[in-house]
């Protein structure tokens, strides 16, 4: 215990954090380009794709970093649910677009408005990574936690209003699937406006930890 005092933390784990919450705001901006898009969106689906994979290998990444280092910058359950959080957030994402994709249904503008929330979280998410570590950016670090719950606010207000106007004018069976499928979508665009405000409450308790 007294050994482990003198030897030096691994400190790339802030880096690879913020390697997964770029990737995360990259998957996030390319799921919005394809809900503009037009015509044949595989290429659109297998950028998305690119990405997820690109997520699961950073997740692995620290994992591996986790195993190795004898001493870490915070509490070992807090590297694991950190990483397992921004994993989630790049695979809601991707799961949407592919979902899209698979079921043939046409972008709504509450989607688009739901994605640009999710978009802005991971925008915020990818700034306070990087300062995970800094003890001299901590009212910076809060600060940003605290924008990225205030958009899921915004966006939990955008799926209830989608979500009650859904089967609005559906009247035959072929119009009902496809507003069930619609509602998937927007239920999972929702999950991943939850999920980057899970990353920014386990940010928000290693805070309240270190302090």
């Amino acid at each position: 215990m007294v050994l482990s005092r003198f030897m030096p933390k691994n400190e790339k784990f802030g880096e690879l954090f913020a390697a997964q919450a770029q990737n995360a705001q990259q998957t996030a901006h390319a799921l919005l380009t394809l809900l503009s898009a037009s015509g044949d969106l595989s290429g659109h689906v297998s950028t998305l794709r690119d990405l997820e994979h690109a997520g699961d290998s950073l997740a692995g990444q620290v994992t591996q970093m986790l195993i190795d280092s004898f001493i870490v910058p915070f509490d070992r359950e807090d590297i694991i649910s950190l990483n397992a959080e921004l994993d989630d957030l790049t695979d809601f994402i991707e799961e949407a677009g592919r979902k899209l994709w698979l079921y043939k249904v046409a972008p709504t503008e509450a989607m688009r408005r739901l994605a640009e929330v999710v978009e802005r979280q991971c925008v915020v998410l990818a700034k306070a990574m990087p300062l995970i570590e800094d003890k001299k950016r901590v009212p910076e670090l809060a600060a940003l936690a605290t924008e990225v719950r205030t958009l899921e606010d915004d966006g939990d207000t955008i799926s209830d209003a989608a979500q009650a106007a859904l089967y609005d004018g559906v009247m035959d069976v072929q119009q009902m699937i496809q507003a069930t499928r619609a509602g998937e979508i927007i239920s999972l665009l929702e999950d991943a406006s939850d999920q980057a405000q899970r990353v920014a409450k386990t940010v928000e308790n290693i805070l309240l930890k270190n302090a």
